[in-house]
Order: structure tokens, then C-alpha cells, then sequence
């Protein structure tokens, strides 16, 4: 892919933050007709963190955010642009605002988008637009859900995948494109295969004005229909992101997808002949995390030196809408790289 000399962009920093609280198999067995086997053999998931009652979204995406200016070595008031990735919002209009006054990012522009679990990888793409089209020079992608707040906890079926975090990076602009290559899906035919849909109840107001007044209902999917999407469609969209990258397969270091379901990261590696030993997974300690699952996962990764400077990354999402995307990136380097 042609680079264009000065209109680049590098991710130089991550940050995550996740509840201290968190329910175990075990303890979910308590409130639900389960068992640690059954959740672990289905899932590989063994214990997610839940925000408490007093907790927020916008307190958790602070935190990542911070975290992720940190290590990049930026102040809040060096941002251009906050992009908060979230389907749990506290204020329907948007919580982005909120995290850009909690951060002191006085010059950013913020807003939400909503993509469900693909949400990271729509805002990565979204804000190296800005920056690739030279507009902004240092941006904040936030990707954070409260999915504690929608799940149906007696439902054995979607209770025990889902668990509350966030995770944050740092995108700077660069005189060497690390965005290697992307592509982003849609299809509204299959949005039926996960929803947390708005119900209402008619109002009259005054004779023949009648309107609807009501609220979101728990979470609800097919799990079967989701993960024969997601082994069909996700090893074919991250195979398209790395030929607009201009690579192959085995040129890969790392695989950071959406922590799912451990059987669709291992359908997809293995469809993709991506060794095991190169793929992230932190499903185990925080289950299904929606929005916050990629930067999460990779936070850890580099924290733990696994993820070095000058890897190759390649990450996807894919969840409700449905929705489903890849991004192929070099990790790190500087303004003056």
C-alpha cells in the first residue's frame, strides 16, 4: 500500500482498567442452573469483572484512557479527538464529552460510536482517518462497555459470557503509515442473531397522538448463528486487511481478536494457520467484554513485553449489527519516527 510521506499514523500507547469485583463460575452456578464445566468447556471463560451499583462507564473509560496517555508519554491537553466505542453508555446522548472533562482534554473533540463488539476496530479506523487526512495529530480511541447493566441474569445462555472493562490507545500522526491495511463489514439481515432492543409501550397523549415510552431489554442472541458467522466471515475479512496491507499470513507476530468465545479464536487461528502460541487471549479472567475486549487483550500484551515495537498486529472484531472488521498495524514509534 502506497504511504504518503507526513499523512501516517502510529499507536503509541495503550491503557485498560477493569472493576476490582469480580463473579467467578462458581458463583454465577449460585444464581443461574450451571457449572464451571459447562461454562469453561462452551466458552473458556472462567470469571468476569462487574462494575458495582455506584459504578460508571464513564469512570472505567477514564481510567483505560489515562492509562493509555501515560505510556505514550502525552498530556490529556495534547488530544484532538476522543473516540469512545460503547453500546452502554450512562447518558444515552453520548458519554464521551463526560471522559474528555474527566481527562482535561481541553482541546479534544469527542463523540460516541456504537458498533457493538467490532466497536475498537471501527473507531481505530475512524480516527486514523482524521489524522491520515492531517486534520487532528494525536487522538484517544476508548473502546468500554457495562454489559452488566443489559445482561438477563436468568439466562444461562448470554449471563455467563459477558463481563464489564475498557481499554484506550494512543494514535499519533507519523512520517511511516503503521496502519498497515483495514476493512470494515455490515450486514442488517443477520441483526436479529444479536440485539438489545428498545421496547415500548404505547401513550395517547391526546386523542389520536399516541407515542412509545420504554426502555432496552436484556441482551438476546443466537449463539449457534453467531458463531458460524464468525468463523466464515472473520478469517476472510482479516485475510482482506492484510492484502490491502500487502502481506501474508505467516508475516503476522500477533492475533488480538474480539474475546468472544475461545472455540471462535481457535476456529479462526486455525483457518488462518496462525500458530496458537500467537494468539492473545484474556477471556479466561474477563469473559466477553464487547468494545473494551481488543484494547484490553493488547494492553496486557505489552505490558507484559509480549507485544514488542515494530510487531505486526493483526486484530478483528465482529458482533452485533451484525458488524465485522480488521486492522493490520505496526505497534509503536513517535512523532518524529
Amino acid at each position: 500500500m502506497a504511504q504518503r510521506v507526513g499523512a501516517g499514523v502510529a499507536i503509541t500507547g495503550s491503557g485498560s482498567f477493569v472493576p476490582e469485583r469480580y463473579l467467578d463460575n462458581e458463583a454465577l452456578s449460585r444464581v443461574v442452573d450451571t457449572s464451571d464445566e459447562w461454562i469453561a468447556s462452551r466458552t473458556g471463560i472462567r470469571q468476569r469483572r462487574l462494575a458495582d451499583a455506584a459504578g460508571s462507564l464513564r469512570a472505567i473509560a477514564t481510567q483505560s484512557a489515562q492509562n493509555a496517555l501515560d505510556m505514550a508519554g502525552v498530556s490529556a491537553s495534547e488530544i484532538d479527538l476522543i473516540v469512545l466505542a460503547t453500546s452502554t453508555p450512562d447518558d444515552l446522548f453520548g458519554s464521551a464529552s463526560q471522559i474528555q472533562h474527566d481527562l482535561g482534554a481541553t482541546q479534544a473533540t469527542a463523540f460516541d460510536l456504537t458498533a457493538a463488539c467490532s466497536g475498537f476496530v471501527f473507531g481505530l479506523v475512524t480516527a486514523a482517518q482524521f489524522i491520515q487526512n492531517g486534520v487532528y495529530r494525536r487522538a484517544l480511541v476508548i473502546g468500554a462497555d457495562v454489559l452488566s447493566r443489559w445482561v438477563d441474569w436468568s439466562d444461562r445462555r448470554t449471563c455467563v459470557l459477558f463481563g464489564d472493562g475498557a481499554g484506550a490507545v494512543v494514535m499519533e500522526a507519523s512520517e511511516r503509515d503503521r496502519l498497515l491495511g483495514f476493512e470494515l463489514r455490515s450486514d442488517g439481515t443477520l441483526n436479529h442473531c444479536l440485539n438489545l432492543a428498545y421496547q415500548g409501550q404505547d401513550r395517547e397523549l391526546v386523542d389520536g397522538v399516541a407515542i412509545a415510552q420504554g426502555t432496552f431489554q436484556p441482551i438476546t442472541m443466537n449463539g449457534q448463528e453467531v458463531y458460524r458467522f464468525a468463523v466464515k466471515r472473520v478469517p476472510e475479512v482479516i485475510e482482506k486487511a492484510l492484502f490491502r496491507a500487502e502481506l501474508t499470513v505467516d508475516q503476522i507476530d500477533w492475533l488480538v481478536m474480539h474475546q468472544a468465545n475461545q472455540r471462535i479464536l481457535d476456529a479462526v487461528a486455525e483457518r488462518l494457520g496462525i500458530p496458537s502460541e500467537k494468539v492473545i487471549s484474556n477471556m479466561a479472567r474477563y469473559g466477553n467484554t464487547s468494545a473494551a475486549s481488543i484494547p484490553l487483550a493488547l494492553d496486557e500484551a505489552v505490558r507484559r513485553g509480549d507485544i514488542k515495537p515494530d510487531d505486526i498486529i493483526a486484530t478483528a472484531g465482529f458482533g452485533a449489527g451484525l458488524t465485522w472488521g480488521a486492522a493490520v498495524f505496526r505497534w509503536g514509534a513517535r512523532l518524529d519516527d
